[in-house]
Parts: C-alpha cells; sequence; structure tokens
C-alpha cells in the first residue's frame, strides 16, 4: 500500500499528553494531531499504554492520535498503535526502511511519520535518508538532537532551521517541524522553514511538565497565523 495521496497542510500537532482533561484541553485550543509518546529512549513516559487507549477511545480520535515511539521492529510498532487506538505513527528510533516498508504492509491505514533529527553536519545524511524512507511514509519530521543527553526529540532545543529548510525542498513527503517551538518563536519559523506543519511539546508547558492553557492556545493562534500568512522571511530564529 502507498502512502496517503493527501498531504498534511497547516497542522497543529501537540505531543506528551498527561491526562484525558489535558486531551480535552488541546482540542477545545484547536490542536489538530494530539501524541502520545510510548517506548522512549531517553525520557519517561507521561502515560502507560492502557491510559492513551482510553484517552483515545473516551474522545475518539484514533485518526488524530500520533503514536511516538522509538520501537524499530515493524511487528512491535503495528500492535503498540492497534492496542492504543493511534492511526498515525511517529517513528524516532533507528528503524530501517526495509522494517518501515514491512510496517506499511502489515497495518493498512496508519499513517506514518519519519523523524529526521537535525544535528550539526548530518544535512546531507538527512536529505539521503528522506529519499530512501520518501516511497514508504506520508510525512517526515525534523526535529532536535540534545548533545549533552543524546535525546533525539523533547529537548525544549532548536536546530539549524535552515537544514530544515533544504529538507522541505527537497523532500518527497510533507515535512513537519518540531524542536523549541514555542508561541514566541513558531511564526517565525513557519516563515523561514515553511513546513507543512509545526509541533510542539516543552515550549507549551508549565514548570510542573503539564500543558498550560495559556501557552497552547497562544502557539495554535500563532501557527495558524503563520500558516495563513507565511509570506517573506524574518531575519532572525
Amino acid at each position: 500500500m502507498q502512502p496517503e495521496a493527501s498531504a498534511p497542510e497547516g497542522i497543529v500537532q501537540i505531543a506528551g499528553v498527561r491526562s484525558l482533561d489535558e486531551a480535552r484541553m488541546l482540542l477545545r485550543a484547536g490542536a489538530d494531531w494530539l501524541g502520545f509518546p510510548l517506548r522512549l529512549e531517553h525520557h519517561d513516559e507521561d502515560l502507560p499504554d492502557v491510559e492513551v487507549s482510553s484517552v483515545i477511545a473516551a474522545l475518539g480520535i484514533g485518526e488524530r492520535a500520533v503514536l511516538i515511539t522509538y520501537l524499530e521492529r515493524a511487528p512491535e510498532i503495528a500492535d503498540l498503535a492497534a492496542r492504543t487506538g493511534c492511526r498515525r505513527v511517529q517513528l524516532h528510533g533507528d528503524i530501517a526502511a526495509a522494517d518501515v516498508r514491512r510496517l506499511r504492509e502489515c497495518a493498512e491505514g496508519l499513517f506514518l511519520i519519519k523523524a529526521l533529527v537535525v544535528r550539526p553536519g548530518n544535512l546531507g545524511a538527512l536529505l539521503k535518508d528522506a529519499r530512501e524512507f520518501g516511497p514508504w511514509v506520508d510525512a517526515f519530521i525534523t526535529d532536535s538532537w540534545d548533545p549533552q543527553t543524546g535525546a533525539r526529540g523533547a529537548t525544549g532545543r532548536t536546530h539549524d532551521w535552515e537544514a530544515s529548510r533544504r529538507i522541505v525542498e527537497e523532500a518527497p513527503r510533507p515535512v513537519i517541524l518540531a524542536g523549541g517551538l514555542t508561541p514566541g518563536n513558531v511564526g517565525c519559523a513557519i516563515r523561514r522553514v515553511r513546513p507543512a506543519g509545526v509541533d510542539a511539546h516543552t515550549g507549551v508547558e508549565a514548570p510542573d511538565g503539564r500543558k498550560d492553557p495559556t501557552l497552547v492556545g497562544a502557539f495554535v493562534g500563532e501557527a495558524r497565523r503563520a500558516f495563513a500568512l507565511s509570506k517573506g522571511v524574518c531575519s532572525g530564529r
């Protein structure tokens, strides 16, 4: 089965949902997709599998729920997506293209997003990955690397937006931008990078790690304005 023909456009994703009430708040604030991180590399899970499936079932948001995982084997990923009810899967681990192809074949209907984590000097490798994975995924997401912890994603760090801009220009699939995005910089990021969507995690959280309704609302509003008026380039990141 080939990837979806319809490309995401102007998507706002908020990742790291911690409760049913928080999910409701994010939807009310205008988030398109909600991200549920499971089977992670450097971070604790926000919710266990059973609670993720409960939230998704209670709100009926399977098509808007994104399983964010570092799993690398197609059968394990397909099983976790089925058990939680997520119809979109964001692949952050060192998964091989052959396993993404197997996942495409064994889990019909999943919307697959492959992470491309930007580090200093790796743009060429990421463009090669985009070409290799392009036939089997529906979208890419560019994210940040933390050199201190080795974390790939949920770092609170921005990365070289010019690298993401190049990926947007050359990748065969739509590209979502993540990595250190906040209400204060998301408009500039959209104008600079011209992505198909944006993703926020730590940039809309209160000090206790919960999503802050004011920050979420501001992020969604700034992103919507920038997508609607994404002409011209701002001078700084």
